[in-house]
């Protein structure tokens, strides 16, 4: 009876570390993804910023392709946290 209790508990407990891995690894990867996106998202500011100091008269087509990419590079965090 006692073997049967001490196998249980040990398969209970491998269960729990397995989900706590889990869990830790999906936090990360959304992490990564959102410092990645932030990276993208400031670049694509700075960017779009300088094109606009050299050439203001197209600052309007610059500014759309600037929220198109910005919101491109967001996508991937939502994506992670639905993947996770």
């Amino acid at each position: 009876m006692m073997e049967l209790l001490a196998a249980i508990d040990a398969d209970t407990t491998a269960a729990a570390a397995d989900a706590a891995a889990n869990a830790a690894g999906s936090k990360l990867h959304i992490g990564l993804a959102a410092l990645g996106s932030a990276l993208g998202v400031g670049l694509v500011g700075m960017k779009a910023a300088e094109a606009t100091g050299r050439n203001p008269g197209a600052a309007g087509d610059i500014r759309t392709q600037a929220i198109i990419f910005a919101a491109l590079a967001e996508g991937i965090v939502f994506i992670a946290i639905f993947l996770a």
